[in-house]
């Protein structure tokens, strides 16, 4: 079984434990700070197309805070262990941990409020720390030819990240020289390239290990990992070129091979399931499948706007299914399963027994932050459609409420297990 091959050794290719713990500490912190910025201008995001200000200050800080964060802890902790190849020096994961965190921050204040210095410096220890860690993945990789499944879609969302982080220092620098014609469509490349090519190829990459390690399955089968992978990057390619070019005929296309991508993943993740020796999804699953089914709707979201439809409210619905619909569903569901697991790995390093992931996990707060969530997306999709300022912020103050509740449960895990580790 694949769970079996993967965790063999494992413990001795694991970090520091402070390392990924770091990563997954700020996500959390990131995720209350993006749901506040975001109720406190909930009001502008209907008709919302795109400039300064509170709503794309958490944009950013959800899409940076959150999602890129998660997955820098993820792939250095994960990617050793799946690859059974060192990823680099602990000092250099630590060091775009260092360099991202104000970065973060400094970003964020800069687009909320337009102060151009405080902007570029956060956008440059944003770059600086992406850049690191793109270097330290790609760096692995390299050393990996038995893993395609992993290796394809994390090689595209590489490149993928080397195209965001030029055009973000475009963008940032034109916002005082101001020599761009086309803007908005350099914009909307950086979100396509963030959303489906950097966070989307590693969903897909991270995929292939956690869902069968985590269900004890068997592996991602390779030629099916290769034919999505290469399908997805055809259909970036594709919509790039239609988006760059305001070709909507290719950025249709596109969109229906993303569609076909898809497709071809949620049929790779059903054979995983069903070969599963854990019968009983976890609940965390709930977040992983809502995640699934809503970055279907961001893609006929994008196909209807290649075709003509509104753009006041199908450009905002379009960013909301993407990120706080599938990449956020998606990486808070990681999140709170891989956590657990990872503190359990690392409990009883002295000698001690591990601690059970059961006594680490409360569900109960998981289950209010599941139902927020859930309530946010529905409540802020309708605010959008129906033009309704009133609903999205309830919409927000609920995601506030859910992402608060997270934060609840990972203080109680790593309460318990330090005090699982003090006693051991």
């Amino acid at each position: 079984m694949f769970a079996g091959a993967f965790m063999m050794g494992a413990k001795d290719r694991l970090l520091p434990p402070v390392i990924p713990f770091r990563f997954f500490a700020s996500a959390v912190l990131f995720h209350v700070a993006g749901w506040a910025v975001l109720a406190w201008g909930a009001q502008d995001v209907p008709g919302f197309q795109g400039g300064g200000g509170a709503v794309v200050a958490a944009l950013h800080l959800v899409t940076l805070g959150v999602l890129a964060m998660t997955a820098m802890g993820a792939a250095y902790q994960m990617l050793p262990v799946a690859t059974r190849r060192q990823l680099g020096p602990a000092w250099a994961c630590s060091l775009s941990w260092w360099l991202f965190n104000p970065g973060i921050v400094a970003l964020g204040l800069g687009l909320g409020t337009g102060w151009s210095l405080v902007l570029e410096v956060g956008a440059g220890l944003c770059v600086a720390a992406l850049a690191l860690f793109g270097l330290l993945v790609a760096r692995n990789l390299a050393r990996v030819d038995d893993l395609p499944a992993v290796t394809w879609p994390a090689w595209v969302a590489m490149a993928s990240l080397a195209a965001v982080l030029v055009l973000a220092v475009v963008l940032v620098v034109d916002m005082d020289v101001g020599l761009l014609t086309d803007r908005p469509a350099l914009a909307a490349t950086h979100a396509l390239l963030a959303g489906y090519g950097f966070m989307g190829m590693l969903v897909v990459g991270f995929s292939a290990v956690l869902v069968p390690m985590f269900v004890l399955s068997k592996p991602v089968d390779d030629a099916q990992g290769k034919k999505v992978a290469a399908v997805a990057a055809l259909a970036l390619l594709v919509a790039v070129s239609g988006t760059l070019g305001r070709v909507f005929w290719l950025q249709a296309l596109g969109c229906v091979l993303g569609l076909g991508a898809v497709g071809l993943y949620v049929v790779m993740q059903r054979r995983v399931l069903a070969s599963r020796m854990r019968k009983k999804l976890e609940p965390f699953f709930r977040l992983l499948k809502a995640g699934w089914a809503l970055q279907v709707l961001s893609l006929a979201a994008a196909l209807a706007l290649a075709l003509g439809a509104p753009a006041d409210r199908l450009a905002p619905l379009w960013g909301w299914l993407l990120v706080f619909g599938w990449l956020l569903s998606f990486a808070t569901g990681i999140l709170q399963r891989i956590m657990p697991f990872l503190a359990s790995m690392h409990s009883g390093a002295k000698g001690g027994k591990p601690v059970l992931l059961s006594h680490l996990t409360h569900q109960r707060l998981l289950d209010l932050h599941a139902a927020a969530h859930g309530a946010a997306l529905a409540l802020m999709m309708a605010a959008i459609v129906l033009d309704q300022p009133l609903l999205a912020r309830l919409a927000a103050v609920s995601g506030l409420a859910g992402a608060l509740a997270f934060g609840g449960f990972a203080a109680v895990l790593m309460t318990r297990y330090r005090a699982h580790e003090r006693s051991s």
